[in-house]
């Protein structure tokens, strides 16, 4: 599976921005999805997970209530809802999937999109 992030951009803070991942192939509907992101000089870190069907879905606390992560399986795409945007979500944005349930560390995703970067301005 090849992902594609995008949708990133400049926003106010306060404002909201959507990025989305679509996915290749036909297999990409029986994938989990997490998003992580990584400002300069920081660790990657999760953001937030949904699994293959769009049932179970898991949030950062950091996120938690600003974000929504959702997917669309006829697209082959996963969407990141971000509303309440501050400062500190400025970040490149990486989507990552895996043949398998949820998980939230990056080593135990194998495949990578290429980044949307994201950033709010004060």
């Amino acid at each position: 599976v090849q992902l594609q992030a995008s949708g990133g951009g400049l926003v106010q803070a306060g404002g909201s921005l959507r990025v989305s991942c679509t996915g290749s192939g036909r297999t990409f509907s029986s994938y989990s999805v997490g998003w992580f992101r990584q400002a300069p000089g920081k660790e990657r870190e999760w953001v937030a997970a949904i699994s293959w069907s769009g049932g179970i879905t898991y949030y950062a606390d950091s996120v938690k209530g600003r974000f929504t992560i959702s997917r669309d399986n006829s697209k082959n795409t996963v969407y990141l809802q971000m509303n309440s945007l501050n400062p500190e979500d400025t970040a490149v944005y990486y989507c990552a999937a895996r043949p398998s349930t949820i998980a939230t560390m990056p080593v135990e995703y194998r495949n990578w999109g290429q980044g949307t970067l994201v950033t709010v301005s004060s």
